[in-house]
């Protein structure tokens, strides 16, 4: 119980210093309290992955259930219309659906492109800006956001609290003398800290399991190879600075050269101007499945990604740094210079980062909408 209280405390605190216009402090009903035993969650990290950080959250078998419940629950939502998976499908990497941007339950749509959902232990902080602090924070912002689900946690905790399976979940989960938006948040945390992606076809073949092919093979080394600098060099792409094993992100912010005219991006939520343009840096598992691509969702095609990098980034005053090296005499050599693949070479970087797709992941029963 203790514990329990203190995480409730953790999450008000983050709500009184964020300064989001959609802050709500959590809704707390007061329900008779029973005395069930939680069942730690035997969580199982794919071989591929690093340790995971300390979660913070003591996942439980009945806490993972409600929360998978809430996710593909439209309750949430003022109109009982949409839930978080309507823009989180599991085939998909938990992205929308193959949608440039999502739409709330009042027709209006959103400004970012939906992104994927799984291995988000290792994140300390969400959303394309990063102005969510927590996984638990970022659970309840889209309830009570106007574009998306537009409700208000007392309409949402009402919902819940009249709904007898709902009650005797929280029960079992929580042992707890209230239903809570917090409670609520932790439940679907929970939820999403069992989503873990490891077990692509690349995963096997560094386990030698299987092989690549040889267009796939080549992608590999063109993935981590520098850019060419001569006709006599091999092909590079420099992905591997930015997209490194294993989880294929390094976890940043980083301006990738989209615009001349950049967008505020991380800047929105720190205020310096030296992070306009940074936007996070998605991972590449299971990136075949999740387009369109970018924070905004302009490239519709893997191939149209790889162009960008290949001869399309734009120059400005926050550019990662990575992108403009420049060799002892000052000759530019990153990727901002170009990277001159050949046809048959972007479709081999194209071919390789297809074997990152893990379609144990994106069929596994484990995440899919609860059965009743």
């Amino acid at each position: 119980m203790k514990k329990i209280a203190a995480f409730a405390l953790i999450i008000f605190i983050a709500f009184a210093c964020d300064r989001q216009v959609y802050f709500e402090p959590p809704i707390l009903t007061l329900i008779d309290s029973l005395d069930y035993e939680q069942t730690p969650y035997a969580l199982e990290i794919p071989e591929a992955l690093p340790p995971q950080p300390p979660l913070g959250i003591e996942l439980t078998v009945e806490g993972v259930e409600l929360g998978k419940r809430l996710f593909y629950d439209p309750i949430l939502s003022a109109d009982g219309t949409q839930s978080c998976a309507s823009c989180h499908n599991q085939s998909l990497a938990f992205t929308d659906n193959g949608l440039q941007y999502s739409v709330g339950i009042d027709g209006i749509s959103g400004t970012k492109n939906s992104m994927a959902l799984f291995n988000l232990a290792y994140y300390d902080k969400f959303f394309w800006n990063g102005r969510s602090p927590s996984l638990p924070h970022q659970a309840l912002l889209p309830v009570t956001d106007p574009v998306e689900m537009h409700n208000t946690w007392a309409n949402a905790i009402e919902k819940i609290k009249a709904d007898q399976t709902y009650t005797d979940m929280f029960f079992k989960a929580y042992d707890f003398a209230v239903i809570d938006s917090s409670l609520v948040a932790d439940a679907i945390t929970q939820f999403e800290l069992t989503l873990l992606s490891g077990n692509s076809k690349f995963d096997k073949f560094m386990k030698v399991e299987t092989q690549l092919t040889p267009q796939e093979f080549l992608g590999f080394e063109i993935f981590n190879r520098e850019p060419r600098q001569t006709s006599f060099d091999k092909p590079g792409g420099d992905c591997f600075h930015c997209h490194g094993q294993p989880l294929f992100t390094n976890l940043d912010f980083m301006n990738n050269g989209l615009d001349a005219n950049l967008k505020l991006g991380l800047e929105e939520v720190t205020g310096d101007p030296f992070d306009k343009g940074k936007f996070k840096v998605p991972s590449l598992r299971n990136i075949e499945k999740t387009a369109p691509y970018m924070h905004d969702g302009r490239f519709k095609t893997l191939e149209e990604v790889v162009e960008h990098y290949n001869s399309g980034v734009k120059i400005t005053s926050t550019l990662a740094p990575i992108m403009l090296k420049a060799d002892i005499n000052g000759n530019p050599t990153g990727i901002a210079n170009g990277l001159f693949l050949t046809e048959n070479e972007k479709a081999a970087l194209v071919a390789f980062l297809k074997t990152l797709t893990d379609d144990d992941f994106l069929t596994n029963s484990k995440f899919a909408p609860p059965i009743n």
